[in-house]
């Protein structure tokens, strides 16, 4: 039986890595254990304000972000930390060596109804040291992540995780308090059947898109010549761990829904620390063309369409986009 610090001692590249990815691990396991209390703890229902990205803040949306960002801030080898739900950057250790980004609870409209959510990490190298960080210093590609994951608070709390080439598994054993690895090398069938889609924007996609869920929707009377099962768990987290465990196609594509929003997701909490562990697992991730992983942000709040999951389907709806450009 192989414990999460066990691992990170063999495996994390320093003991600065080792010891970010402990805390964040560490707080994952206060958020779970409130999450187990629900109502008893107090933390459902609205917190009464809003985020950065104009959406209604859940009580343990705004916990879950302060447990988080106290911690880090509190880690020496942190130099910044910047969180989906605040506009800025925060500074952390001027003598830090890593920059943190979080989304504290993705898919935390389920919250109230008992559903999955989790939270999702990102860890990228700190240029400046001895300075104090800005959000400039965030702007980096997705391929620069030294390490990244999330925590799935579900019918058990699992970690997914990559600090190397690959992708590994933790579930949190509830009587030892220790995250125990249960998969040592996740990876991602070219091949699949599902796919995970928010179906009520349809009349809002580019025209590939609709053309692509169309064939799915036909199934085996159609061009694909087999049949499609949607699921979807509105939220990333929940929709990206089981295309780990068996295969599968996620996308928010770009839509016409709101002018000023290229995507629904953001680059920096969600789209890369997902599409590095979706790649590490053998899947692709891509914007609908262009890798993920290859976009250099602008801001830190920037958002893009997303496609990723079992390698061949998002290959195929590449191929669409591409030769619907050429007519």
């Amino acid at each position: 039986m192989t414990t999460l610090a066990q691992y990170l001692n063999t495996n994390a590249t320093t003991p600065a890595l080792n010891d970010v990815i402990t805390t964040v691990t560490d707080v994952g396991k206060t958020i779970s254990q409130l999450l187990r209390k629900g109502a008893l703890a107090d933390i459902l229902g609205e917190a009464g304000n809003q985020n950065v990205q104009g959406e209604d803040q859940k009580k343990l949306d705004v916990l879950a972000n302060d447990l988080l960002l106290d911690a880090l801030a509190q880690n020496s080898h942190c130099a910044g930390v910047a969180s989906e739900e605040l506009d800025d950057a925060t500074p952390a250790n001027i003598d830090g060596s890593l920059l943190v980004l979080f989304d504290p609870l993705d898919g935390s409209s389920n919250i109230d109804i008992n559903m999955a959510v989790g939270t999702i990490f990102s860890i990228l190298p700190y240029q400046r040291q001895g300075q104090v960080s800005e959000n400039s210093d965030f702007l980096q590609a997705g391929n620069q992540q030294l390490a990244a994951g999330y925590l799935l608070y579900g019918t058990s709390t699992v970690l997914a995780l990559t600090i190397t080439d690959n992708v590994v598994m933790f579930s949190l054993d509830p009587d030892t308090n220790d995250y125990v690895l249960i998969e040592d090398n996740v990876q991602i069938e070219a091949d699949t059947s599902e796919y995970a889609i928010n179906a009520s924007n349809y009349r809002y996609w580019r025209a590939p898109m609709q053309q692509y869920i169309d064939e799915l929707i036909a199934g085996e009377t159609g061009v694909r010549g087999r049949d499609f099962n949607t699921r979807w768990v509105a939220a990333m987290v929940g929709d990206v761990h089981r295309i780990l465990c068996r295969g599968g196609l996620f996308t928010y594509p770009f839509d016409t829904k709101y002018a000023n929003k290229a995507g629904k997701l953001r680059l920096m909490y969600e789209a890369n620390p997902m599409s590095l562990l979706i790649e590490r697992a053998s899947g692709g991730a891509t914007d609908a063309v262009n890798r993920i992983l290859d976009i250099e942000p602008l801001d830190i709040h920037q958002r893009v369409p997303v496609v990723l999951g079992s390698k061949n389907e998002v290959d195929y709806i590449k191929e669409l986009h591409l030769n619907y450009g050429d007519k």
